[in-house]
């Protein structure tokens, strides 16, 4: 349905919908279909990610109630969401455009580190740039990012067990 409804929009106002748009019509159609009843209701939440026209980074969230948010770092599944979440609000930078792919990759796989026991093994990333195709980070980049996280906290350790040595 949201692919026919990008098709006709585009037909119709000879534009492509933009993210919002489509995340708002996934959002009802969401609604639509747990109001009626013999249908069944969808009982997923939804994330739709690009850019808006003038190149920023979008992220939005659909659920089956059929309101949809804007984010600009989010997590959505099972028991760990609100853990994650909170992560992502405590360590997510101020700085609203200006974070390196990189950067964002490493608060990636922290905010996964906290919930995921097994390192690397059972994560899966994925980068989206503009004009570019979607990459998704093989296991070995992934585990290379995990190591550079676990010699940070040990240095971290480290120097806040000298600062309290010789307070």
């Amino acid at each position: 349905k949201a692919r026919v409804e990008a098709q006709s929009y585009r037909l119709t106002c000879e534009d492509a919908p933009s993210l919002e748009y489509m995340a708002r019509y996934i959002a009802r159609t969401q609604q639509k279909y747990t109001q009626r009843g013999g249908m069944r209701p969808f009982g997923v939440s939804c994330m739709l990610a690009g850019f808006s026209t003038d190149g920023a980074p979008q992220l939005f969230q659909t659920d089956p109630a059929g309101t949809y948010n804007e984010w600009k770092a989010n997590v959505i599944g099972g028991k760990n969401t609100k853990t994650m979440r909170e992560f992502l609000e405590k360590n997510f930078p101020s700085i609203e455009r200006n974070l390196e792919a990189e950067a964002c990759v490493k608060l990636c796989v922290k905010s996964l580190l906290e919930v995921v026991d097994s390192g690397s093994k059972n994560m899966e990333v994925c980068i989206i740039k503009k004009d570019q195709q979607v990459k998704t980070l093989t296991d070995e980049e992934i585990s290379k990012v995990v190591s550079e996280i676990q010699i940070e906290a040990e240095e971290a350790k480290k120097s806040s067990a000298t600062a309290m040595e010789t307070s």
